[in-house]
């Protein structure tokens, strides 16, 4: 490894301005650049030139230098301010757009409303899935997702029903993205390493949802309400997290042509819309 190679290695980073991983911020920093790289390339296949591209926890920016030399027109945002600096000093980055923001609270309309964007990031373990989620669920939300999530995400994003994984994250997701699972990196690809894997998943936004509910707050109310308790059958389930009445529910389970005693985690997208609609018209 040369001296400028090893200048902008994420471990040497650090220690050059006497920094350490911080918790408090999730910080897990992917060392490896062919990964990096890779990463870059899912956000932008298929894409048009200078596609922008939202980055969410730069880091010291390995993913941020891969999608500038991959073509991409970059926005990173970083919630340390110590680690803005950093990037602030790379000749490297100077073509990239840095922000000092929580991405939990970062103001993704104004980002979006400027055009078609994708967005991509290492995210860190404490919050990915809120984020994954308001994305997702955002109006003019990114076309294309590429995140470093913890594998057992991974495992509910893709999930189908009637198995372990699967949970209201799991239709959130399917209702509007399409899912790949691109591939997975040990602990030892990170520093500070952690205990888990990492999976990097690759969603993209469907033409159209792969339902249509008549009422789509009650939608995602009705999904939530089904897992909030798994021991419980769908119809307790909804009655106690809904607050509805009982009879309301068994009669729009029946409506739906359901079994009595089914289970939230044994129904389909399909399913749990034909349920949403039926509640809507009691």
């Amino acid at each position: 490894m040369d001296g400028d190679a090893q200048r902008k290695h994420p471990r040497a980073l650090l220690e050059q301005w006497g920094l350490r991983p911080k918790k408090k911020f999730g910080q897990n920093f992917l060392m490896d650049g062919g990964s990096a790289h890779r990463i870059a390339r899912l956000v932008l296949e298929d894409a048009l030139p200078e596609t922008r591209v939202l980055e969410i926890g730069a880091g010291t920016g390995e993913l941020t230098r891969a999608l500038l030399d991959e073509g991409a027109r970059v926005t990173a945002l970083e919630i340390d301010p110590q680690l803005v600096s950093i990037l602030g000093n790379r000749d490297d980055l100077r073509d990239a757009t840095i922000v000092l923001a929580d991405a939990m609270t970062y103001d993704y309309g104004a980002f979006a409303a400027r055009g078609p964007w994708r967005a991509a990031g290492n995210l860190p373990y404490n919050v990915g899935t809120p984020i994954l989620v308001r994305l997702i669920e955002m109006e003019r939300g990114p076309d294309v997702i590429v995140a470093m999530i913890q594998k057992d995400v991974a495992d509910r994003l893709v999930a189908k029903p009637a198995t372990a994984a699967y949970g209201s994250l799991s239709i959130a997701v399917q209702y509007a993205m399409t899912v790949e699972r691109a591939f997975t990196l040990g602990p030892r690809a990170f520093y500070p390493a952690p205990k888990v894997d990492s999976t990097v998943v690759r969603l993209v936004r469907r033409s159209q949802p792969a339902v249509a509910p008549r009422d789509l707050p009650l939608f995602r109310k009705v999904v939530r309400g089904a897992f909030a308790y798994r021991r419980k059958t769908l119809a307790n389930s909804l009655a106690l997290a809904l607050g509805t009445d009982r009879a309301a529910i068994d009669a729009a389970i029946a409506a739906s042509a359901l079994a009595p005693e089914s289970r939230g985690e044994q129904l389909d997208l399909a399913e749990f819309c034909r349920l949403a609609d039926a509640l809507a018209e009691g």
